[in-house]
């Protein structure tokens, strides 16, 4: 399965894959923007098991990396 068929099919559903949203931010499969677009699609589904404010803490978090330039540079 190609990466892409497979981040596809993890947006249609993302708890078929993920036990708890926080599965997401260890996968190392995915960068930050498309771990946002899996916990913003887990957020908009009905899957009812998931704890909304879990999820929108983890939509901040990945939203302030994304914001934040890496500072990492040799002075």
């Amino acid at each position: 399965m190609t990466k892409k068929k497979l981040f596809d099919d993890i947006k249609q559903n993302p708890a078929r894959i993920y036990r708890a949203p926080g599965d997401v931010l260890r996968d190392r499969r995915f960068d930050d923007a498309e771990r946002l677009e899996i916990l913003r699609a887990w957020r908009d589904s009905a899957d009812d098991a998931a704890d909304p404010a879990e999820i929108k803490a983890m939509i901040a978090e990945i939203e302030g990396r994304l914001d934040t330039p890496n500072n990492h540079a040799a002075e």
